[in-house]
């Protein structure tokens, strides 16, 4: 089997540690798996690098002092597995294999790097390159990086291009868990968990593996995380599914659009919980919810909408804290979905200003971390769908 296996900062922190990872991968070569090693930067040697930075820097030099954290990396780990009578040889950028190109602005150049990569592929036969993170260069040889979370990216990237089998993330984290386990109690991992809902949580706070990684699994490649004190490479950790897909989505449907205003109700605690359990006791299902200063708005299908104001209005006529309901018929909504949108500056109005344009009226918009809702008239809703889709 080949594998990518990467070892994040936390994992490399120490003596012991780059000792613990030579073992797991000294292991699996051992058991006659192809193995390529990504190698963050020791700790926080990066952020230390860029607070030392004081004074006025150009972005090539800026780019060759950050490279020092992984390019001690890679040797450490080259030493300890050489020590361990496993052949292995470090790579970086400036490297006669080095696999990854990039821009001047460090945008993936996918044709060479997919070249280099598997022609470093063919090339690993009893040998273990270890390759730098977080760090491109371009054709011409100048020193980039991939960003925040450049070292995820560079695994995942690699895995993909060399075709391995699995990319294994080794962190300082149990895989997914259900909860932060410094926080609630309980917390157990997650044995599987899809790209949709890991990059949800990822955008939202959850560093597991970066997003911008992910954007290169392919549903052939399987990618886990495991803990750098489990031991084993090949097992245990959480497994990450499938693949990214972007998506351009208008409900069949129609949908009504029920607003309930009341005074200060973003103080009023649990008041939502109210409105949607109204709802669900009068079996209407809620497609989206918008919640403003004094209002909360809820999208139904039009078949239902008598009955949600109906039950809606029994809350309200409860509670001092509302004031009304009111129902608006026949919208449509039009969905854009992808793994790129979060990192593309301007999409909101990349996908407004065109129907703007269009003289198309926006009655609502709802995001999420990767996801981007519009509501229409429904009369609108074909024209509305046709420009987003030449958009994007």
């Amino acid at each position: 089997m080949r594998v990518v296996a990467k070892f994040g900062g936390t994992s490399l922190g120490s003596g012991d540690r780059i000792d613990r990872a030579a073992d797991t991968v000294a292991k699996a070569v051992e058991e006659g798996h192809e193995i390529a090693v990504v190698a963050s930067a020791m700790g926080s040697t990066t952020d230390d690098l860029l607070e030392e930075i004081q004074f006025e820097v150009e972005p090539d030099d800026r780019a060759e002092i950050v490279s020092m954290g992984e390019r001690t990396s890679v040797r450490m780990l080259k030493a300890a597995l050489s020590a361990r009578g496993v052949d292995a040889v470090f790579l970086e950028p400036g490297s006669d294999d080095w696999p990854v190109i990039t821009n001047e602005h460090g945008e993936v150049d996918a044709e060479a790097t997919r070249e280099r990569a598997e022609k470093l592929a063919a090339e690993m036969d009893g040998v273990v390159p270890i390759i730098t993170g977080f760090l491109a260069q371009t054709l011409d040889g100048k020193v980039t990086t991939l960003g925040r979370g450049g070292s995820d990216t560079t695994a995942v990237m690699l895995g993909r291009f060399m075709d391995a089998d699995e990319v294994v993330i080794v962190t300082d984290v149990e895989g997914v868990m259900t909860g932060d386990p410094h926080v609630v109690e309980g917390a157990r991992n997650v044995a599987r968990i899809t790209v949709d809902e890991l990059r949800n949580l990822s955008f939202r706070g959850a560093e597991v593996v970066a997003p911008s990684a992910l954007s290169y699994k392919d549903e052939d490649l399987d990618v886990r995380v495991v803990h750098y004190q489990h031991g084993d490479l090949l097992a245990g950790g959480t497994t990450i599914e499938g693949s990214f897909e972007n998506l351009i989505d208008m409900r069949e449907g129609s949908l009504a659009c029920i607003t309930v205003a009341g005074r200060a109700i973003r103080n009023r605690p649990g008041i939502l919980a109210d409105l949607s359990t109204a709802l669900r006791d009068a079996d209407v299902n809620i497609d989206a919810v918008a919640s403003g200063m004094d209002s909360v708005t809820f999208y139904v299908d039009t078949a239902f909408a008598e009955r949600a104001e109906t039950a809606l209005h029994d809350e309200v006529v409860t509670d001092e804290s509302l004031s009304s309901v009111t129902v608006k018929e026949e919208f449509a909504v039009v969905r854009v979905m992808g793994g790129e949108l979060p990192n593309r500056p301007g999409v909101i109005s990349d996908i407004v200003g065109p129907i703007a344009a269009a003289g198309i009226n926006v009655h609502d918009i709802i995001t999420s971390a990767t996801s981007v809702a519009l509501f229409v008239d429904w009369a609108d809703a074909e024209d509305a769908l046709e420009i987003v889709q030449e958009e994007f």
